[in-house]
């Protein structure tokens, strides 16, 4: 059995993940995996499992997120 990356835990169901950079994971869920590897709202800090919002090197959940933090100028898409 392999063990979780993030939370430790011993699956016999586990499976890995490589990066574009290289690294490789192991977790026991997609749980784990967004929680390790998901960027986080620069604003809340919520992982971003969809498409995000980009302006000055921060990523966004929501355009909601990125006007509070004094970005003006992004859309969320529809």
């Amino acid at each position: 059995m392999a063990t979780c990356d993030t939370c430790g835990n011993s699956y016999d169901k586990a499976f890995t993940v490589e990066t574009h950079d290289g690294e490789t994971y192991t977790f026991d869920s997609f749980e784990c995996a967004a929680h390790k590897l998901a960027p986080a709202c620069a604003h809340c800090g919520v992982r971003i499992l969809g498409h995000d919002l980009e302006a000055d090197g921060k990523m966004y959940c929501c355009e909601h997120c990125a006007r509070a933090d004094g970005v003006s100028g992004l859309e969320d898409r529809v």
